[in-house]
């Protein structure tokens, strides 16, 4: 039996559904993490002692950090195997990478504060998306001649730095228009696999 805990607001939720319905695999989402709870049940943090979603659970294997699960799948689901070739492998891990430590951190302050705070720090938000522009230029540039992150196969970067982009592009802020980054996530998004995991409003 396979469960992945986790509530469908949460990006990191979202990467491990999109990679889990492109590997084809059954599984059951069980709501957790926010409104939901479940996180600080013992009986979760025996499984995930961070308190965090997502978590994957196979058959008394338990897993947890979004980009550790999409590095798992890509193992064991052949629609998601990373490339043969070392150096594009090494792209596909670098670009994953870079989602968890540069993308999405740089964003990470506008978004609390435009969905998560009454009171908006204006300067916080401008902060936050100035840095994500420099983020966003670089995607951008990396995009401007290639189908998509790595190669010219959907992997394991489209999904991370897929969801990261949604919610970039989904922000209520002025931005930058990127048409390279807007051309490979309209075509991403239009997988049936996105829509199940990017379905719900962001928040």
């Amino acid at each position: 039996m396979r469960r992945l805990w986790g509530r469908l607001t949460s990006v990191n939720v979202q990467k491990a559904v999109w990679g889990l319905d492109e590997a084809g695999l059954d599984y059951e989402r069980v709501e957790a993490g926010g409104a939901h709870g479940v996180v600080d049940d013992p009986a979760y943090r025996a499984m995930n002692p961070n308190g965090l979603v997502p978590t994957l659970e196979e058959d008394g294997f338990a897993l947890w950090e979004s980009n550790a699960i999409l590095r798992y799948l890509a193992t064991i689901a052949p629609a998601l195997a990373l490339p043969a070739d070392p150096q594009m492998r090494a792209h596909v891990e670098q670009w994953v990478d870079w989602q968890a430590t540069s993308f999405t951190p740089a964003m990470r302050d506008a978004f609390w504060q435009l969905f998560r705070t009454a009171e908006p720090d204006r300067a916080v938000i401008a902060a936050s998306l100035k840095k994500s522009e420099a983020m966003a230029a670089i995607l951008d540039a990396h995009l401007a001649d290639r189908t998509y992150v790595v190669g010219e196969q959907f992997g394991i970067a489209d999904i991370a730095l897929g969801c990261a982009a949604h919610r970039w592009l989904n922000l209520p802020a002025e931005r930058v228009e990127r048409p390279a980054l807007r051309r490979w996530y309209a075509r991403i998004a239009a997988r049936p696999a996105a829509g199940r995991a990017l379905g719900e409003p962001i928040g």
